[in-house]
């Protein structure tokens, strides 16, 4: 009998370590990957901001210790120009995206007939190439575009500072809200109905229920949302790139955009290096803000 059990946990076993070598296997070229295009570029990153690194030059690469980042901080105007309208968007952006993604999702949150042709409507810019819809803005934005037509305003958004960024950040949140919006709907979808049929047999009215349901029920997914808003709205580009190149006069620059064109561009790769350090520290302390604050009792 001994015998017999002994022999069924050693087969259980060598199951055990077979299913275990074959996770490995299938986690290998996926793991391979991520090192190869991810984690190496990261430390090379981290060394190079500490170099002097240029890409085509015949000079080997020199340790400079801390200089790229006290030439970001002290002689790189350019340099505070994208933090400070990277942080502008990004307290646009956060709120009001988020915001409008909450609404909607209430909107649609409806059992109507129709419903699922506006949760479709919605979501479309998010599916839409971000290249195609900037291109799109871009071309609405002129002088003789669109809202100027719509409107009956005669400005040149996006050659005058003043104006180039709010409009950047307008269609950013065009284009993301539909994915909140779908976040949001699947959080809502989430809370238990009964609460609701409770709330209301109290006396509760609708913002009632908003506030002391809906809203605790929406922690998590608020959480979610709030940090895959900010992620993104630190990692502006493609919008820039395509729309403005960062002018008017640096109205429109973002770290992002600098870093890239420091290390394709110019081919300074220490430098860009640096700033990207820079960035993430930045984007970290932001992170770290947000999940302090928004931690569970």
């Amino acid at each position: 009998m001994s015998s017999s059990v002994a022999s069924a946990h050693k087969s259980a076993s060598k199951s055990v370590k077979q299913e275990r070598r074959a996770g490995y296997l299938f986690v290998l070229p996926a793991a391979i990957l991520m090192i190869a295009f991810i984690a190496v570029p990261v430390f090379m990153s981290f060394g190079l901001g500490f170099t002097n690194a240029r890409l085509g030059s015949a000079r080997p690469a020199e340790f400079v210790a801390f200089d790229q980042f006290v030439r970001a901080l002290t002689a790189d105007p350019t340099f505070w120009a994208a933090l400070r309208n990277i942080m502008i968007f990004v307290f646009l952006v956060v709120p009001i995206q988020g915001g409008l993604g909450l609404v909607l999702a209430l909107l649609v949150n409806q059992k109507l007939r129709g419903i699922t042709a506006f949760r479709v409507m919605f979501f479309m810019p998010v599916v839409t190439s971000m290249v195609v819809v900037s291109m799109l803005w871009k071309f609405m934005y002129q002088k003789d575009g669109l809202i100027n037509a719509l409107f009956g305003f005669n400005v040149d958004w996006l050659n005058e500072p003043a104006t180039a960024l709010p409009a950047v950040v307008v269609m950013s949140i065009w284009q993301g809200v539909g994915f909140h919006m779908i976040i949001w709907l699947s959080g809502l979808q989430t809370i238990n109905h009964d609460l609701y049929e409770a709330s209301s047999l109290d006396g509760a009215n609708k913002w009632e229920q908003f506030k002391n349901v809906t809203l605790p029920g929406l922690k998590p997914t608020f959480v979610f949302v709030l940090i895959t808003i900010t992620i993104a709205a630190f990692s502006l580009f493609v919008q820039i790139d395509v729309m403005t190149q960062g002018g008017p006069s640096n109205a429109t620059t973002t770290l992002v955009y600098h870093i890239i064109q420091m290390g394709s561009a110019r081919g300074d790769v220490g430098y860009a290096s640096a700033l990207s350090l820079i960035f993430f520290i930045i984007v970290l302390a932001f992170a770290l803000i947000q999940r302090a604050l928004t931690k569970e009792d």
